[in-house]
């Protein structure tokens, strides 16, 4: 997380940063709201299966982007 924050810091890109959960324990890892546009993150060091948004957050928020994965593959164009 602390790398994103630096990466957002050195390249300009301004926005809100923050998690989301339910009374039922599910959650997304990061949500980042910028140019008007919702982008979900989930944080994931190995895959099983494919990764879904939970059913209430694309439910809540059906105009968000689609979550994007995180994995040790592909955390460098992130960070």
């Amino acid at each position: 997380m602390i790398e994103r924050m630096k990466k957002r810091s050195y390249k300009n890109i301004h926005g809100y940063a923050y998690f989301w959960r339910t009374y039922e324990q599910k959650e997304i890892d990061l949500i980042e709201e910028r140019e008007g546009k919702t982008f979900p993150y989930e944080f994931k060091w190995s895959i099983k299966k494919k990764i879904l948004a939970p059913k209430e957050w694309r439910l809540a928020y059906p105009q968000a982007a689609d979550l994007s994965v995180i994995t040790p593959d592909n955390y460098l164009d992130f960070v």
